[in-house]
């Protein structure tokens, strides 16, 4: 029996491995597609497409890894995480970003004593991977100020998207998925990169491992 069309599309050939290796690596794998149904309620608890945090999946993971902090420095903690930073240009908000997973959150507040006091809340828990959430999400929809793009693969660590990979079908040339789909989503959702840690481009007998920066 000849193959179908559809066995040979990009989706099929390249994302489809793709999703199963990170499901063997232990990651929750997902398409997105149809995220938000007739109501424009998200299955992922996003309020809008432009939002690029899992809120969802941060909080739980949070509260898991700061046990011991209040419902309170969590809300503002993910307040000052989720800050527009578009006025900083994308490699400053990312290096901000980049600060704040590294070394935690520093929030201040007023306690029962009316005393000035500060607690720091670790995002990531870099001492115990067990303690932290894996999620990729296929074909997920992100709105900018004018346009709406559909990224490939994100891929989500305790709802944060450090993971930004574009696939190509292997008879295409790999530099376009840089030239032509990476400017484009860098420039029209440049809010998914503020908390970028890694871009792979590939399309399937090629691939690049890049930085935000790297040209």
């Amino acid at each position: 029996m000849a193959p179908k069309d559809s066995e040979y599309t990009e989706e099929a050939l390249i994302e489809k491995p793709a999703m199963d290796l990170f499901s063997q690596l232990d990651w929750s794998v997902q398409s997105c597609s149809y995220e938000f149904d007739e109501n424009g309620k998200s299955i992922l608890g996003r309020e809008t497409k432009a939002d690029v945090i899992l809120v969802s999946k941060l909080k739980p993971t949070m509260k898991k890894i700061n046990p011991s902090l209040s419902e309170t420095i969590f809300n503002e903690s993910i307040k000052i995480l989720t800050e527009d930073r578009s006025l900083m240009g994308m490699v400053s908000a990312n290096r901000k970003v980049f600060d704040l997973l590294k070394n935690g959150i520093l929030v201040s507040y007023l306690n029962n004593k009316n005393e000035h006091v500060s607690e720091r809340v670790q995002i990531i828990d870099w001492g115990n991977i067990e303690n932290n959430d894996f999620f990729l999400a296929s074909q997920f929809w992100i709105s900018g100020e004018m346009y709406t793009r559909r990224a490939d693969l994100v891929g989500f660590v305790n709802g944060i998207p450090l993971l930004f990979m574009e696939l190509k079908a292997s008879h295409r040339n790999l530099k376009k998925a840089y030239d032509e789909n990476l400017r484009d989503y860098k420039s029209t959702i440049p809010q998914l990169f503020w908390f970028n840690g890694m871009i792979i481009l590939s399309n399937n007998s090629q691939s690049r491992v890049r930085t935000l920066s790297a040209e």
